[in-house]
């Protein structure tokens, strides 16, 4: 299983399951490439090579998601399921595409440090931890403005989904924070319905940050469907 992180975050969001899942973790950034989620996509296939990992469960959350679709779209034979936590199959609107732009902008001319204050209230549950609070602060100020901006960029310029998906022949898994303001459960459900052989998983409670906000709930669900799958998995 390869886990691909949410923006604006690195690998380093995946601690909290690192003991309850087998896993591989890869950070993602493009900076100084022309802003599009498929170089990420061809940066995970790379990885994977170096690793002798021929075929893997891709799982993202929020734009680690639209990574994994990336993935999907690029090399369909390469994918044996899919972890899809707290993310979207459609492609940004006008206004939503208009305020990445903005922020990506933004980001560069006043640097990171005003971000947390930005982001942290769509991303969180009603009632996260101190030290939630405090971690997610604390990743999202050690990311490098250019970074940002490109991701804010990249995710602006994604593709619609749904086609992709809907021809996805693998088992997979849509998790959603029960209280995510940013893609809440009605998308999550959506994306669900648009997978061909989907499983359903909402955590109450919780915020954008599943796998941060509550992650043993997180990887006792991810475990729990694999062990279900996993013996069909590995008979194709």
């Amino acid at each position: 299983m390869v886990l691909l992180p949410a923006f604006p975050f690195d690998s380093r969001m995946w601690d909290g399951v690192r003991t309850s899942l087998d896993h591989v973790t890869l950070d993602l950034d493009g900076h100084g490439r022309t802003p599009d989620l498929t170089a990420l996509a061809h940066d995970v296939l790379a990885r994977m090579d170096v690793l002798g990992l021929e075929r893997v469960v891709v799982g993202g959350c929020s734009m680690g998601g639209y990574v994994a679709m990336a993935v999907l779209r690029e090399a369909p034979e390469r994918v044996a399921g899919l972890v899809l936590a707290d993310t979207r199959f459609t492609a940004d609107g006008p206004e939503a595409r208009a305020n990445r732009l903005a922020m990506a902008d933004r980001v560069l001319a006043e640097g990171v440090g005003w971000v947390p204050d930005a982001v942290l209230p769509g991303l969180l549950g009603p009632a996260p931890a101190p030290e939630v609070v405090a971690r997610v602060r604390e990743l999202i100020l050690g990311r490098a403005a250019a970074e940002v901006a490109w991701a804010q960029r990249a995710m602006a310029a994604r593709p619609d989904s749904r086609d992709v998906l809907a021809a996805a022949d693998v088992p997979a898994l849509v998790l959603v924070g029960g209280e995510d303001a940013l893609t809440p459960p009605a998308v999550a459900r959506e994306l669900a319905d648009v997978l061909p052989r989907a499983d359903y998983v909402e955590l109450p409670g919780v915020g954008h940050l599943t796998p941060v906000e509550a992650p043993e709930a997180f990887a006792a669900a991810v475990r729990e469907w694999w062990q279900r799958v996993e013996p069909a998995v590995a008979r194709r």
